[in-house]
């Protein structure tokens, strides 16, 4: 069994997000490229952003901090704290709207 603070991991990566151009970033904390559950810790500073992006299975976010929005064409989705957003099977977009980190959850067919 493992144990790790994803509170503490988001506000690490926030830290992080805050040093790059990019203002975000993010860490596998299950799973990876060889398996088919992957969740990954992602941080993003307000204004930045995942830009436009295919899905490629199964995808939930949980929201721990901050306010994004989900995107997808002309509809979105708001998600605060302790929100749980299910990603269409289709391009999509997260916007930070404040400074925000949320649990990616993807399973791979």
């Amino acid at each position: 069994m493992e144990k790790s603070s994803l509170t503490a991991l988001a506000r690490e990566l926030m830290v992080s997000a805050k040093a790059k151009n990019s203002g975000r970033s993010a860490r596998t904390v299950f799973g990876g490229h060889e398996r088919i559950l992957r969740q990954t810790v992602v941080a993003l500073t307000a204004g930045s952003s995942l830009d436009d992006h295919d899905n490629p299975g199964e995808a939930t976010i949980h929201v721990l901090s901050g306010r994004i929005l989900l995107k997808c064409g002309e509809v979105q989705w708001e998600g605060s704290p302790g929100d749980h957003l299910v990603v269409p099977l289709a391009r999509h977009r997260v916007d930070a709207v404040e400074d925000s980190a949320f649990l990616l959850t993807v399973a791979k067919p």
